[in-house]
């Protein structure tokens, strides 16, 4: 579209099909070219609601969410991925790497930054090592740090982390790595609050994997913290909740025997936080310090 009162062309397409707008001859290369330094270039923006509406999305697609956690998200071919720089809800480009050399991608929420998988690793960062447990008559004994794999399997081990005894938390030696810590209680209603109190947190927090039991509900992970339930191990050394429910320690004790920890339900889209026996076995995330 040519206008004479202007000295360069509006939008021009080339003989290859290629579209500029602001540029008489668009880059090969590219076949949309926006060419402006006074403008920028609007995407859509609707609500989450909204967006979770649009009828079989295609990969790729860009949308501005104006509520719950504003920004860019992309459609991943399966989830709503938030991309919005350092920004709340934005997958890092980071990432963190264990003791073990296990490497962990992060995740920006509000101010904080977690780890966006369960923790696996098998040695305090001095590099001793934390025993695995694998019987009751060992478990239910311990007032030291210990870890389990849900039902011994490996392949648990593998998708949901390891299950550790809270003694393993409370260690000096420290489970998580140099310049990460297991969050406090406060801070996991920090991250509750930012994501719009626990009746709605926790829907923004799991997984829409299928490893959940359904009804999912409310799950989203718009949040991009990618919450699994990877069930848990009691003191007993019996396991439960596989499917239904995610489960992770506080660094803070609530009595001689019993700790905080926090958890995700297939039913619900709350943030629980209650107590539990120290000598049970949770998942673990890790907060940067």
């Amino acid at each position: 579209i040519h206008d004479p009162s202007v000295s360069a062309d509006r939008l021009v397409i080339d003989s290859t099909g290629t579209v500029g707008i602001g540029t008489t001859f668009p880059a090969s290369s590219a076949q949309l070219e926006v060419n402006s330094t006074t403008k920028g270039l609007l995407p859509p923006r609707m609500t989450e609601t909204q967006r979770d509406g649009i009828s079989s999305p295609a990969a790729g697609l860009l949308i501005f969410q104006t509520d719950g956690i504003p920004g860019y998200y992309y459609y991943s071919g399966t989830d709503w991925i938030g991309i919005t720089g350092d920004g709340p809800g934005a997958i890092s480009a980071s990432s963190v790497i264990d003791c073990d050399g296990n490497t962990y991608p992060t995740i920006t929420i509000g101010n904080q930054v977690w780890m966006a998988e369960n923790l696996r690793v098998t040695h305090y960062k001095n590099g001793d090592a934390i025993p695995r447990v694998w019987d009751a008559a060992t478990w239910e004994g311990l007032s030291t740090g210990a870890w389990c794999s849900y039902r011994n399997l490996q392949s648990n081990f593998e998708t949901y982390g390891a299950l550790y005894n809270w003694y393993a938390v409370d260690d000096s030696r420290g489970l998580c790595p140099e310049g990460w810590r297991v969050p406090t209680a406060f801070e996991i209603i920090t991250l509750a609050d930012y994501l719009g109190g626990t009746s709605v947190a926790g829907g923004k927090m799991k997984a829409t994997s299928d490893l959940w039991n359904s009804p999912n509900t409310d799950a989203t992970n718009s949040s991009s913290f990618s919450g699994l339930p990877g069930g848990f191990c009691t003191w007993l050394f019996s396991f439960d909740a596989k499917g239904i429910g995610g489960y992770w320690w506080s660094s803070v004790g609530y009595s001689s025997t019993q700790a905080w920890f926090w958890n995700l339900y297939s039913g619900d889209g709350d943030v629980v936080l209650t107590q539990f026996e120290k000598r049970g076995g949770f998942s673990v995330r890790c907060l940067r310090d």
